[in-house]
């Protein structure tokens, strides 16, 4: 399982939440999420613990806590849902375009 870290700095780094977490356990896997497109961070990430009491003890003593000027929100990371295809296309198509046909 893995635990999800919310509203975070955008200056944090994985060391930084590897130390945050480490006081509550073995940090298995620090993830911090960039944007495709500019590289920014997130401000979010996932950490993983060595066992689900350590992933408990963080998540109680962390969540609300203040860190680096933010409140963290941090709680079980819910699994990822499956994404259907990508694209757009997202029209309509019940007749009501914005355009009109003659024909």
């Amino acid at each position: 399982m893995s635990i999800y870290v919310g509203n975070l700095s955008y200056e944090v780094t994985q060391e930084d939440l590897s130390g945050v977490f480490a006081e509550y356990g073995s940090v298995k896997r620090v993830q911090l999420p960039t944007d495709r497109e500019t590289g920014r961070l997130r401000g979010f990430a996932f950490v993983e613990m060595a066992s689900e009491a350590e992933e408990t003890a963080a998540i109680e003593a962390l969540d609300g806590a203040e860190w680096m000027g933010r409140d963290m929100k941090v709680n079980k990371a819910k699994p990822r849902e499956e994404r259907g295809p990508a694209g757009g296309g997202g029209g309509r198509r019940n007749g009501n375009s914005s355009f009109s046909r003659r024909y």
